[in-house]
């Protein structure tokens, strides 16, 4: 009898010492998570570099850092240096125009028919375009910079000097902050880019996405600014920006402003929005989003086909060598493609998939290593679809594989009417049948580059892009008949 109350004793005490220890384990966890920052250093409007942040965010800072690695999916991605020379004397990267030549064709005339290979991480995103051909051979304005670098503080020393009001210590949200931003943002943009870069250090930084006091989202690029607004202002429905048709329900007395009226939620798409979006940067004329008229690809090109140059001159990114038609290059339209998919409509942020949440210790943050979910598919897409990694894996390499076969036959279509307007300009065909011929010829080119410049393989919005490459086809085609009517 004792010894069961001895043993009874040993348990409850054990139990107790259990129960103190979780206790205590638990206090220890909220106080750890209470403390999110670790405040060594001020930060401040001017704070560009990255690892001052890293030094109060470092568990962010360390995921940041890891942008630097390289590793390819079956549609994205690198796994070299572009510049990076073999003992041949041959760059050891993929070149994209070598591996198609159809892009050679479909961009004759235009800095991407000199050089365009695999992109890598946001690591290099200004190192790899200061060294690129499509610059180095071709001399470019500041505009490139607008999403290459961290030019926050250089677009607001640039408007200082020219006159702007306040001083860097300013908020940046703030009016003089503002109007110091957008007016260094029309300087800039306007200088030769081998001026224009010695401005910038970093590519993007903390600053370009987080006020340094308050750390929240917030946007800083002046053409997405300007472009939300003119979107705002479009009849274009935008059922994932639920903040612009609240604002389209009011008295409209103030221009839309992502930065007080888009949800926590929106912001972790539209600092995205900053940079993956399709835009004219240029010499012609300064930066622009092109969306006035709304976000999808036919809204878009109506928008440049009704747009004049300051010169008067009708909107195109260049003549094509072969042909003559006045065509479009479309830069990266991640954003706007994603906008017609189910994943916008369901109310998922590109964070969500790209930046997804981790737990260390008993902190919960966004990875900061941004990457295709195709790399992080536990986090990334499991949090919502149940399936294995090899079934999610899986339904999106079918959406790709389905969404390339489809661009390689629209390519193959612009192609072979590139090669008939050519043949028809030699063989005398009337002008009216070759500028009927280059018309569709630009329409059905601005679709295929529309989806090949797009960096998810379709996957954004596959139906959308099997929608946009089959009116690809069809225009190329009619192209090809335009020229043999009579």
């Amino acid at each position: 009898m004792k010894l069961r109350y001895l043993l009874i004793a040993i348990i409850a005490g054990l139990a107790s010492v259990g129960i103190l220890l979780l206790r205590e384990n638990i206090a220890q966890r909220k106080l750890e998570a209470r403390h999110t920052v670790f405040r060594v250093v001020e930060l401040t409007e001017q704070t560009t570099d990255p690892a001052e942040w890293g030094k109060n965010f470092p568990r962010q800072y360390d995921h940041y850092r890891r942008t630097v690695d390289m590793e390819r999916t079956r549609y994205g991605g690198s796994e070299a240096d572009p510049f990076a020379v073999g003992a041949d004397g041959v760059r050891k990267s993929v070149s994209k125009i070598e591996q198609d030549p159809r892009l050679k064709t479909m961009w004759d005339g235009y800095a991407f028919a000199i050089d365009f290979r695999e992109d890598r991480g946001h690591a290099y995103m200004l190192h790899d375009q200061r060294e690129t051909d499509r610059v180095t051979k071709r001399p470019q304005v500041g505009s490139c910079l607008h999403c290459h670098a961290s030019t926050t503080v250089a677009y607001r020393k640039a408007g200082l000097e020219a006159g702007a009001p306040g001083t860097l210590a300013d908020p940046l949200l703030s009016p003089t902050g503002r109007e110091q931003l957008m007016k260094g943002f029309v300087i800039v943009s306007a200088e030769p880019y081998s001026n224009a870069t010695q401005r910038v250090e970093h590519p993007v930084t903390c600053l370009d996405c987080h006020d340094p006091q308050s750390l929240q989202l917030r946007i800083t690029r002046p053409a997405l600014l300007i472009g939300l607004e003119a979107l705002a202002h479009s009849d274009d429905p935008v059922p994932h920006l639920p903040s612009i048709g609240k604002w389209r329900q009011g008295n409209r007395q103030k221009p839309y402003d992502p930065n007080t009226l888009a949800t926590r939620q929106e912001m972790r798409s539209l600092v995205c929005a900053q940079c993956h979006v399709e835009y004219y940067c240029a010499s012609k004329t300064t930066l622009f989003f092109p969306w006035n008229k709304g976000l999808k690809a036919e809204q878009i090109e109506a928008y440049y086909d009704d747009y004049k140059f300051p010169d008067g001159a009708p909107f195109a990114d260049w003549n094509h060598k072969r042909t003559g038609a006045a065509v479009i290059k479309v830069q990266h339209p991640e954003f706007e493609l994603w906008s017609q998919g189910i994943h916008a409509r369901a109310g998922v942020a590109c964070a969500d998939c790209h930046m997804p949440y981790l737990r260390e210790g008993a902190m919960k943050i966004s990875d900061h290593h941004v990457r295709s979910p195709l790399l992080n598919i536990s986090r990334s897409c499991q949090v919502c679809h149940r399936s294995s990694e090899e079934e999610l894996k899986a339904r999106v390499q079918i959406i790709q594989d389905r969404t390339k076969q489809l661009m390689d036959r629209a390519l193959d279509a612009v192609v072979a009417l590139i090669a008939d307007i050519e043949a028809a300009r030699q063989n005398g065909v009337p002008e009216a049948q070759l500028q009927q011929a280059r018309q569709l010829q630009r329409r059905a080119q601005y679709r295929v580059d529309f989806i090949n410049a797009e960096n998810s393989m379709g996957f954004h919005a596959p139906q959308e892009a099997a929608r946009i490459l089959g009116e690809a086809v069809d225009l190329a085609r009619q192209g090809q008949l335009a020229l043999r009517s009579k």
